[in-house]
């Protein structure tokens, strides 16, 4: 059974949906996802891994929509179209999340250790580790730190968060900040692994695609529509690997 990847996007953005999607299926050939992708009227073609479904144009409506038919307890897959994978360390991420996957008082895991959770722990984390069976030290994040990053989450998380989030939002940037009013359940425990298993690239920045993703599209058959021929001058890479030492250098933090 695969594991239902439920991606925010909206029709303008088709592009950098299937590039994501293209990412995972290059850095991760056998990997369990099946993409639950929304639309409002540029209905995408069905294949395997992909499934589109007509939704809201409002952002907390279309993720309530495409999970309207899924159990609270159920784990998804989190994956928003303005990041997408560089770099994963598939074995170990696989493992971290069958060690989690079963444990009743877990509600998320991110494999992307990075930015606030790695430089500001103090904020960003609950003092104490916990110690997988897979050998994963995981630690819990507070609030709702790095929830953009893509992550495995069970569905209540998403239908706690964005039946709180204001109707009303003007672009996907102010989330970010609205993030902040909604509160967190105790039982809503969200995790980071101690040790980083990946690396992400923004794919756009301002309405406009960076320069890793404009670069990265390049590379494949896919065709940038004319409001993303410009991109910006920014590499905006999120998480490092040891192994990676160009991506290590381009890390932008924030």
């Amino acid at each position: 059974m695969r594991l239902k990847a439920i991606v925010l996007t909206w029709d303008r953005h088709r592009v950098m949906t299937q590039h994501m999607i293209r990412q995972y299926a290059r850095l991760w050939p056998d990997h369990p996802f099946l993409f639950r992708v929304p639309f409002q009227v540029d209905e995408g073609a069905a294949v395997a891994r992909e499934e589109y479904r007509r939704t809201p144009p409002q952002i907390p409506e279309t993720i309530l929509t495409l999970i309207e038919d899924l159990p609270d307890e159920e784990w998804i897959y989190w994956c928003a179209d303005d990041k997408y994978p560089i770099d994963l360390r598939t074995e170990q991420i696989a493992a971290a999340f069958a060690a989690i996957e079963g444990l009743a008082d877990a509600a998320g895991l991110l494999c992307c250790r990075c930015r606030v959770t790695l430089d500001d722990p103090a904020l960003s984390l609950v003092p104490g580790e916990r110690k997988l069976t897979s050998g994963d030290i995981i630690l819990e994040r507070r609030q709702w730190f790095q929830i953009w990053i893509h992550q495995f989450l069970r569905v209540k998380v998403l239908r706690h968060f964005f039946t709180h989030m204001p109707r009303d939002i003007p672009n996907a940037k102010v989330m970010d900040e609205l993030k902040n009013e909604i509160p967190k359940p105790e039982n809503l425990k969200l995790y980071v692994t101690h040790k980083n298993h990946a690396i992400f690239g923004e794919s756009t920045q301002g309405g406009q695609v960076t320069q890793n993703c404009y670069e990265s599209i390049r590379t494949t058959d896919l065709v940038l529509p004319p409001w993303f021929q410009t991109p910006t001058s920014d590499y905006v890479v999120m998480g490092e690997l040891t192994s990676t030492s160009l991506w290590s250098k381009l890390r932008s933090k924030f």
